[in-house]
C-alpha cells in the first residue's frame, strides 16, 4: 500500500520530467541538440510524424506548442495520448488498486500463447489480469497511461529491452532484471505521473500511416523515420512485438505461430527498404511541403547526407543541416552493442521556406 500512496504527487507541485528510456533510436539524449536548433524557428503547431518514445513531442510540449503526435505502432500511441494529450489525468492510488486487484473475468491468453518464452508464469498471469483491469478505467488517458506503464514495465525486465530471442539469453544480474514486473509496472505509472502538465493547447495524438495525415494543420513537421542502415534493419514490430501485441491484447495481430517468438506480423513501410526509401522521403516532403521540415537523421543511413539535402531542396528554399557526435547504446545484435557502427553523426536537417 505505500508503494501505491507513493504513487502521486500534485502534478501542480513538481517540475514536470519525461522518463528515460530503452527505446531503439530514441532522440532522449539529442534533446539539448534538438532543442537548440529549433528553438528560434517560428511554429506554434507542430506534428511529430513518427512519435515513438515521445519525448520530441515532450520537448515540444514543454516549449507550449500544439503537439500532435503520430506513430504506426499502437503502444506509442497510448505513450503519447497518455503524456502529451492528457493534461491533468494521472493514475491514482485509487486506480492502483482497481488495476492490481484479481479479476475472475481474466483471460489467459498471454500464459497460454507465451508461457515462459520471456515471462514466468506468475509474470504472465499478472499481465491477463491487468488487461482485464484497464478495460475497468472510465478515463481515456487513464487507459493509456497504464498500458504505456505495462509496455515499459516489459522492456524493463528484458535484456536490451526487446523480444527478439526468448528465455534468459542475457540475462545478468542488473537490477530491472530483479524486481518483480508488479513492481515494474508501478513504478512505471510513478515516473509516467510525473510527466503529466497542462500546457494550455489541444494536443492530439494518432495511429496512423503518416500519410493519411491532414497535412494542413502545422507549421511544422519533425520527422524521425526508422532508419536504413547497411548495418542493421530497422523492424521495430520484430523488436517490439510482444509490448504492440498486448496493447491491443493481440486483437486483430495474432501471434505468428511459426516464428520462434510468437512475433505478430510486421507492418510494411516504405521507410524500411533501401529500394524504395529515397521516394518515401521525397513523397514525405511533398505530402508535408506547406510546413516548415526538420527531420532527425544519422551518418549511419541510407540515403546520405548529400541526398537527404538535395530531396528537401526539391521542395524547401532553405536547408540547413546541424552535426552533433553521438553514440547509438543500441546495437541490433549482442556483438553490435558499442561498436565503432554505433558511432555516427548525428544530423538535424531543417528546411524553409
Amino acid at each position: 500500500m505505500e508503494k501505491l500512496q507513493n504513487l502521486l504527487l500534485p502534478i501542480t507541485e513538481i517540475q514536470p520530467v519525461f522518463p528515460d528510456t530503452k527505446y531503439m533510436g530514441s532522440k532522449k539524449d539529442l534533446l539539448p541538440f534538438i532543442f537548440e536548433n529549433v528553438r528560434k524557428l517560428k511554429f506554434e503547431n507542430v506534428l511529430d510524424a513518427f512519435s515513438g518514445s515521445a519525448c520530441v513531442s515532450f520537448m515540444f510540449k514543454q516549449m507550449s506548442k500544439k503537439v500532435d503526435s503520430n506513430d504506426f505502432l499502437r503502444f506509442c500511441f497510448h505513450i503519447a495520448n497518455g503524456t502529451i494529450v492528457n493534461q491533468n489525468s494521472p493514475l491514482t492510488p485509487e486506480d492502483l488498486n482497481l488495476l492490481l486487484k484479481n479479476n475472475k473475468n481474466r483471460k489467459n491468453f498471454v500464459k497460454t500463447t507465451f508461457g515462459e518464452m520471456f515471462f514466468s508464469l506468475e509474470e504472465d498471469e499478472f499481465l491477463d489480469n491487468l488487461w482485464a483491469n484497464i478495460q475497468e478505467l472510465r478515463s481515456p488517458f487513464k487507459k493509456s497511461l497504464a498500458l504505456a506503464a505495462v509496455s515499459r514495465a516489459c522492456m524493463k525486465k528484458r535484456p536490451r529491452g526487446i523480444f527478439t530471442f526468448t528465455g534468459r539469453k542475457n540475462w545478468d544480474a542488473r537490477k530491472d532484471l530483479k524486481i518483480s514486473l508488479q513492481d515494474q509496472f508501478i513504478e512505471a505509472c510513478k515516473v509516467y505521473n510525473l510527466s503529466i502538465f497542462d500546457n494550455q493547447k489541444e494536443n492530439k495524438a494518432f495511429n496512423k500511416n503518416v500519410f493519411q495525415l491532414n497535412p494542413d494543420p502545422y507549421d511544422l513537421v519533425y520527422i524521425d523515420t526508422p532508419y536504413v542502415s547497411p548495418y542493421s534493419d530497422c523492424d521495430y514490430v520484430r523488436r517490439y512485438h510482444f509490448v504492440e501485441g498486448f496493447s491491443r491484447y493481440w486483437k486483430d495481430t495474432p501471434p505468428v505461430e511459426t516464428t520462434l517468438t510468437k512475433k505478430i506480423k510486421s507492418y510494411p513501410t516504405e521507410f524500411s527498404s533501401k529500394k524504395t526509401v529515397s521516394s518515401a522521403f521525397e513523397k514525405l516532403f511533398n505530402h508535408f511541403k506547406k510546413s516548415k521540415l526538420v527531420v532527425s537523421y544519422s551518418s549511419n543511413s541510407i540515403p546520405n547526407k548529400l541526398e537527404m539535402i538535395h530531396l528537401l531542396k526539391n521542395f524547401k528554399k532553405k536547408v540547413q543541416c546541424f552535426e552533433k557526435e553521438h553514440l547509438y547504446s543500441f546495437g541490433n545484435h549482442s556483438h553490435k552493442v558499442n561498436n565503432n557502427n554505433n558511432h555516427v553523426k548525428e544530423y538535424l536537417f531543417v528546411g524553409e521556406d
